[in-house]
């Protein structure tokens, strides 16, 4: 059985509203529900327009603020540079896909390491922190292979769909673009330097 998905209306005075419990809420209390996986849509009370994906970076905004920020600004800098770009909605494909293989490869970690320890109520958030801290230079190596492999996957992804474009495009016939960039013949009889 799924859980309903819990709405929550946004008012102009900015402040949330949670429809399941008749309550304002606050980020914290979003973030909350991330966390606990409970799915929900935040709207604007007025438009009905969804604004879930807005809150969601307001969160992500405040938690970069917060602490060590998981983003560089070079990294911030490429992600701005692919708006607008043909490779835009590949990018955030691209992207999901990693996080879930990053979350895939967690939920690994985590089951080999409970069975080194057993089923123990002892292995919590906390025991797993400091079972990645110790692991530290191992998942590092890990993570690095990874990102190193999924950087060739992108590359070789493009380069197919360049290739793919070169063959596609070069079957049609473009007379006026075959020398673009070629320069006027001089035949003496046009243009300012012409002798008369």
């Amino acid at each position: 059985m799924t859980e309903e998905t819990r709405l929550i209306k946004k008012y102009p005075n900015r402040r949330l509203y949670d429809t399941a419990t008749s309550s304002y809420i606050t980020l914290a209390d979003v973030k909350k529900l991330v966390l606990q996986q409970t799915p929900f849509k935040v709207v604007d009370a007025k438009s009905g327009e969804d604004l879930t994906r807005s809150i969601l970076l307001q969160i992500i905004l405040e938690e970069e603020g917060a602490g060590a920020p998981m983003f560089s600004s070079d990294m911030l800098s490429q992600i701005i540079r692919f708006y607008g770009n043909a490779m835009q909605g590949m990018m955030g494909t691209y992207l999901e896909k990693n996080i879930q293989t990053f979350i895939e490869i967690q939920r690994r970690l985590q089951e080999q390491s409970l069975g080194k320890v057993g089923d123990s109520p002892m292995l919590n958030t906390e025991a797993w922190t400091q079972f990645v801290k110790m692991q530290g230079p191992a998942i590092q190596g890990l993570m690095t292979s990874y990102l190193e492999q999924s950087a060739q996957a992108f590359l070789e992804m493009q380069q197919q769909l360049q290739k793919q474009a070169r063959n596609l495009f070069g079957a049609f016939q473009f007379p006026n673009l075959t020398t673009p960039f070629a320069a006027p013949q001089d035949e003496g009889t046009s243009g300012p330097d012409r002798k008369s």
